[in-house]
């Protein structure tokens, strides 16, 4: 169906698996407020591996959406080390933790080639303040995530190394299946020191877990080549019932 020059069928394909489908796609809005928000939308040229999207301290203007690829977050010690904050895959947004002090408190760099929407805060709420229900699945939306993030959070608190590092496969897991890919077999985009430096483990410790959970037959790994061999014993470790949803998205471990 082609509406205004806008194929609603096929925006609708395309937004089907992004984070924002519960802005545009909710049923309390019309083909006309599609329109009006698909026209908002900025997509940009994608990021080469290792590009920021934005830095820490730069003045917060837009929320963006991960199309393909992934991002890291992080931020930076006094000493100038990276502490990695959050892992961003395909249909989840970044950019919602600088809402509140209009300057981002974290950097966010591609791990991999990577596109995404921007949505233009400004514009979006300007928006949002003359479609009825845009404001209501915007707010809904942004507490989604920020539920998540504190999910995570507390659950890796005071967790075993081994505890740490099951949940954080069955996120990305969870996170895969939800996208229509495989939930047992994955390429990570990001090198195992940033797994490690995520979840507060030294280098070598990761080294340790990933051999003990091969020795065990719960996963094999070649390279970033991840497979999920044995997930009931994954969750058990977890700590989580079979039909429990892991814990998801991005947040701060320490």
């Amino acid at each position: 169906m082609t509406t205004g020059g806008v194929q609603i069928g096929k925006l609708q394909q395309a937004c089907s698996h992004c984070g924002l489908n519960q802005l545009c796609l909710p049923m309390s809005l019309n083909e006309a407020d599609i329109r009006q928000l698909d026209e908002i939308v900025e997509r940009r040229r994608p990021l080469e591996r290792g590009a920021h999207l934005y830095r820490f301290g730069e003045r917060f203007s837009a929320i963006y959406a991960v199309r393909s690829g992934s991002l890291k977050t992080y931020t930076s010690t006094e000493e100038g080390e990276e502490q990695v904050t959050g892992f961003h895959l395909p249909g989840e947004l970044v950019g919602l933790d600088a809402i509140n002090s209009w300057e981002h408190p974290c950097s966010a760099r591609a791990l991999e080639t990577t596109s995404v929407c921007v949505l233009p805060f400004e514009q979006l709420e300007n928006l949002a303040g003359h479609i009825p229900g845009l404001q209501r699945q915007l707010l809904r939306l942004m507490s989604r995530e920020i539920f998540a993030d504190q999910q995570m959070l507390f659950a890796m608190a005071r967790r075993s190394a081994e505890e740490r590092l099951a949940m954080l496969l069955l996120s990305f897991s969870n996170r895969f299946e939800r996208r229509g890919l495989s939930p047992t077999r994955f390429r990570l985009s990001m090198a195992r020191s940033e797994l490690g430096n995520y979840l507060g483990l030294a280098p070598e410790t990761m080294s340790r877990l990933f051999r003990r959970f091969s020795d065990q037959g719960w996963l094999k790994a070649e390279g970033r080549e991840i497979s999920l061999l044995d997930l009931p014993a994954l969750r058990a470790l977890a700590g989580q019932s079979e039909d429990e949803a892991p814990c998801e998205g991005p947040a701060a471990l320490r």
